[in-house]
C-alpha cells in the first residue's frame, strides 16, 4: 500500500519507517509541522529528517509552514495541553491527508505515536478523523514499544534530538519540567549529604564515647 507518513522529526521516524517497510508498504514522508518554534528549529529538524531519508531513498515532502495560522487556531488553547495537542494533531494530520488524496496515496499514518510523551489515543482519533474527512484510509500504529530502540539508534547515528515537542508553549513547559527535575535531584543530593554527615557525626560520637570509657577503665585498673 502507498502510504504518506506524517513525521515530526528524524529520530521518531526511524522505527516506524522500518516497520512499515517490513510490512511491504511504499512510503513517502510529509513534514507537516507548523507548530515548531522558532523557524530555525523547524529547519534543523527538517534538515535532520531529510539527511536520513535521503540515505534511505525516501522522499520527504515539506508542507506549508505557517506558524501564524497555528497560533491563531491552536495556540489559543494556551496551557490546556489536552485541547492544544488535539488541535495541533488535527491541523497537521488534516494537511497530510489532503496532500495524500491530491497525490494518489492510499493511506496516511504518523510517527507521533512512537513517543510515550504524546497523547496516543488522541493521535489515533485525529488520524482517523483526518483520513475519514479526506476519504482515505487511516493506518494507525502504536509505535511506543519501539521508542527505546529509536532513541538508541538516533544517538548512535548522532542525529539531532530536540528537547521539547515543538511549539513555544511546549518549550516553556519543558523548561519548567527540567528545572523541577534539577531542583528535585539537588534536594535529594543535599538530603543524602546531610544524612551522611549526620551518620558520620553519630559514629564519631560513639567512637569518642568508647575511647572515653576505655580510658576510664584503664585508669581504674592502674589504681
Amino acid at each position: 500500500m502507498r502510504i504518506l507518513v506524517h513525521a515530526c522529526c528524524g529520530p521518531c521516524s526511524l522505527e516506524p519507517v522500518r516497520l512499515l517497510e517490513e510490512e511491504g508498504h511504499e512510503l513517502a514522508i510529509a513534514y507537516s509541522n507548523p507548530n515548531i518554534h522558532p523557524e530555525a528549529e523547524y529547519l534543523k529538524r527538517l534538515e535532520t529528517l531529510q539527511s536520513w531519508a535521503d540515505g534511505e531513498g525516501i522522499e520527504v515532502i515539506p508542507l506549508v509552514y505557517d506558524p501564524e495560522t497555528w497560533e491563531h487556531e491552536v495556540g489559543v488553547h494556551g496551557t490546556d495541553r489536552a485541547e492544544r495537542c488535539r488541535a495541533c494533531y488535527r491541523m497537521r494530520l488534516q494537511r497530510t491527508a489532503a496532500y495524500a488524496v491530491e497525490h494518489g496515496f492510499e493511506a496516511i499514518t504518523t510517527t507521533l505515536s512512537v513517543s510515550p510523551y504524546q497523547l496516543t489515543e488522541v493521535i489515533a482519533e485525529e488520524l482517523e478523523r483526518a483520513a475519514a474527512e479526506a476519504g482515505i484510509r487511516s493506518c494507525f500504529r502504536d509505535f511506543r514499544p519501539h521508542y527505546q530502540q529509536a532513541t538508541i539508534l538516533s544517538r548512535e547515528m548522532r542525529m539531532y534530538r530536540q528537547w521539547y515537542c515543538g511549539c513555544h508553549l511546549s518549550m516553556e513547559e519543558s523548561k519548567r519540567e527540567r528545572e523541577e527535575r534539577f531542583a528535585a535531584r539537588k534536594a535529594s543530593k543535599e538530603a543524602r549529604r546531610a544524612a551522611r554527615a549526620s551518620a558520620e557525626q553519630y559514629c564519631a560520637a560513639i567512637e569518642a564515647r568508647s575511647r572515653m570509657e576505655l580510658g576510664r577503665k584503664d585508669a581504674h585498673e592502674d589504681r
